[in-house]
């Protein structure tokens, strides 16, 4: 038989390394370059999508109190001391803040401002609260930062948080027309009525626009504006047309010291009373001609009449 030929390794010459072909127990090096691209794309796409949520301003942050700038809108909420300012009062001193503000960033201030949109009163609660007990938490505020905006999309924004959250009355929704404009963010009333209410009813859209000619007329006159009811503002409104009617309201609002809405609202309506017509001036008498013919007096004209006959009559009882 052909003897089998054995194939011989020389022994490997001592100092010189070798390695494996085959891969380690545990995890090659390709699976952990695999592995580590596979999480920074990982990384990258959640820092993309972060960034855009936070441009779109769906992100929430905690800001200090004292950065949020309150006049950066004409509010269109006046604020007063009220049942619903204590109730957020309470509500926050027990829960803590529950619904986010919204701003934005004031573009060039290098101070890191913000504006703020809407949330005046959960601001100026969390103002009065950490004034009055110094804690903490009181001086921070949730806040939903909002992308740059112009003056018109910031005064659109603020209205509508507020139509959705507050019951607003028609006297400060035709008060923030009014400063909308006068802050060059609309050129004129219409514009600024359909940009700000053009998601609410034509109906209600016409109010606004009807007490929007009072508060042109009556802004910082009244005590009470807001407690202006939706039907005596547009009675006001409609008299407002006749140019005599505004200076007899000024008149009557400068001679009283009414001390709560219900009066100054009953003075009002006392001053759109049309005006007592003077009395007629008094009629001259007809003439009367008396003739005589004999032993006859012969009374004649337009004067004579059943009066006049009742008088001569008396007059001739009492002379006989």
């Amino acid at each position: 038989m052909a003897k089998r030929k054995r194939l011989s390794i020389d022994p490997i010459p001592a100092g010189i390394e070798t390695k494996s072909m085959m891969p380690p127990v545990g995890g090659a090096p390709i699976a952990q370059v695999a592995g580590s691209a596979a999480e920074a794309a990982a990384m990258r796409e959640m820092s993309d999508y972060l960034a855009e949520a936070r441009a779109k301003g769906l992100l929430l942050t905690t800001l200090p109190l004292a950065k949020i700038e309150l006049d950066h809108l004409e509010r269109d909420r006046l604020l007063a001391e009220d049942e619903e300012m204590e109730a957020l009062l309470a509500s926050l001193r027990v829960r803590g803040q529950q619904t986010p503000i919204e701003v934005a960033r004031l573009q060039g201030d290098p101070r890191e401002r913000y504006g703020l949109i809407s949330g005046m009163r959960r601001v100026t609660a969390l103002r009065r609260l950490f004034d009055e007990t110094g804690e903490a938490r009181f001086a921070r505020v949730t806040a939903r930062v909002l992308p740059p905006t112009n003056a018109a999309e910031a005064y659109t924004a603020m209205v509508e948080e507020n139509e959705i959250r507050a019951d607003l009355s028609f006297w400060e929704r035709a008060r923030v027309v009014l400063k909308a404009v006068e802050a060059g963010a609309f050129p004129d009333r219409a514009s600024a009525l359909k940009g700000l209410y053009g998601s609410v009813s034509r109906a209600k859209r016409s109010k606004i626009g009807s007490f929007v000619t009072v508060v042109a007329a009556l802004d910082g006159r009244l005590r009470f504006p807001t407690a202006l009811s939706e039907k005596r503002g547009l009675a006001l409104a409609k008299a407002l047309s006749d140019p005599a009617a505004l200076p007899r309201i000024e008149a009557a609002l400068r001679d009283a010291d009414p001390q709560d809405a219900e009066a100054e609202q009953a003075l009002l309506m006392r001053a759109l009373a049309p005006a007592p017509k003077p009395p007629a001036p008094p009629r001259a008498p007809a003439p009367v001609t008396v003739a005589r013919e004999g032993d006859r007096l012969i009374v004649s004209g337009p004067g004579v009449d059943a009066a006049l006959l009742r008088d001569l009559r008396k007059w001739l009882s009492d002379r006989v």
